[in-house]
This record gives structure tokens, sequence and C-alpha cells, in this order.
């Protein structure tokens, strides 16, 4: 039986290992294509693709089946939950990886797109720019169509002239900035609030107008501390929540 191929990722040695490895293939999990095997590849294989030792690797794996994402079956092998809940809670301990991972998932629904003047709600991360590229995506729960989040990225036009639309239906922005753009990525601001829906966001998602919603705004930067992507994301508040867990290292 074919196995499936998770993504690759450089470890951040200030970071648990098992913590990045569980959330890079989180990420790689719920971003498969329908048609990609269900089963994993075994202990030894997954330890020698991450560079961890099998410990490590066993550690990363109870995390993913603790969640449910995937299921182990002595002698058959490790395998990948179909009918696994998309949009779980996940545990942020600061990885980029952990971004892809919360970010990804869902079908998801390229609304619009197109250059704009800058919004006023994000000139203050793009001081040097007239203008910005910008991405309306909505997510939906796979099994039953409901919706799930809106997403509007605004992009740095230079980047977005390397995006390939496809990419943005597959993967999160995260994602296709860092693996397909090769965007330098440094590190990602995350603000979490609580709002009110308004008419456009209630009818998106489904939700009656002024319901709690989580209001969610991701800045992207590049090592020289450029904004690369400002993310701007309504979760529909019944069905996500967010959790932070500092690392006192």
């Amino acid at each position: 039986m074919t196995s499936f191929a998770p993504d690759s990722i450089v470890l951040n040695r200030k970071l648990p290992l098992w913590y990045q490895v569980s959330q890079s293939l989180r990420a790689s999990i719920l971003g498969r294509s329908p048609q990609d095997p269900l089963r994993l590849p075994t202990e030894e294989q997954l330890a020698e693709h991450y560079g961890v030792s099998v410990l490590t690797m066993r550690q990363a794996l109870k995390e993913l089946e603790d969640e449910g994402l995937i299921s182990r079956h002595r002698r058959r092998g490790t395998f990948i939950e179909p009918g696994v809940r998309r949009g779980a809670p996940v545990r942020l301990l600061g990885s980029v990886d952990a971004i892809v991972a919360q970010q990804s998932g869902m079908t998801t629904e390229l609304l619009d797109h197109g250059h704009a003047p800058v919004p006023a709600c994000v000139a203050e991360h793009f001081t040097d720019l007239t203008e910005v590229a910008t991405y309306h995506r909505l997510r939906c729960d796979e099994k039953t169509g409901e919706p799930t989040n809106h997403a509007v990225n605004h992009v740095r036009p230079e980047l977005a002239a390397r995006i390939d639309l496809d990419d943005l239906v597959r993967w999160p922005m995260t994602k296709v900035l860092r693996d397909v753009v090769k965007a330098d990525i440094s590190r990602i601001t995350d603000t979490v609030e609580a709002r009110l829906a308004d008419p456009e966001t209630a009818r998106l998602l489904r939700v009656p107008l002024l319901s709690p919603i989580l209001h969610y705004t991701g800045v992207t930067y590049d090592t020289a501390g450029r904004v690369l992507d400002v993310a701007v994301i309504h979760y529909r508040g019944d069905r996500f929540s967010f959790t932070v867990t500092l690392d006192a290292t």
C-alpha cells in the first residue's frame, strides 16, 4: 500500500522538536488531497524524513493520535482518520508550521481577488505601498458544507505575481508564501479578539446578525522586517477556539 507523503520542514532548535514535527505533519494531513493515501509511513521512516529520533517521532504521533487525526494499529500501521473533524483547536508555541496547521483543512472557495489601493484597516503595515493584492476566500466544512471562516489576505504585489490561484484553494496563504513563493518568512504576529458579525460576515458565515465571531489578524514579516501579508479572518464563534501555550525556556 502506498503511504502518505508529508511535507518537509527546517526544524527550529529553540522549540520542542516533537511539537514542530507534530504541527508540520498535522498541516500536511489537513492539507492533503482527497486522492492521497491514508496510511502513514512507519515511525522509522518518518523519523528519518524529519531528521529526528524515533522517540521524538513517537511523541509527535501521540499528539496527533490524542487529537483524533490519526489511529495506530498494531502490525497494520498508522492511518489518517478519513472523517476527522477539521478546525480543531491547536496549541501554538510560535512556529510557522503551527500557523499553517491552524489554517489548513476544510473546503476552500476563492471568492474574489485583484489589486486595489491599500485599505485603511491595513495601511499601517504597508506604508511603502500604494496598492496590494487582495484575496477573499471562504472555508467550509467538507462534510456538511457549513461555512466556518472567511479570510481576506492583503499581499505585496511582487509576491502576488508568483502565486498560483489553484494553490490558494488547496493550501493556506502562509504555506503558499513559504513553500511555493519561497518568501523569507521571519515571524508572524497574531491578534484574536471577539466581535459581533456585521451584515456581510453574517451572510457569508450563515449566522445571525451580531452573532459573536472571532476576529483574527495575522501579520507576516520577512527577515528585513517588511510586512509580506496581512490576513484578516472571521471565524464562527461556535466552531473555533484558540489556545496559546507559552514556552518558558
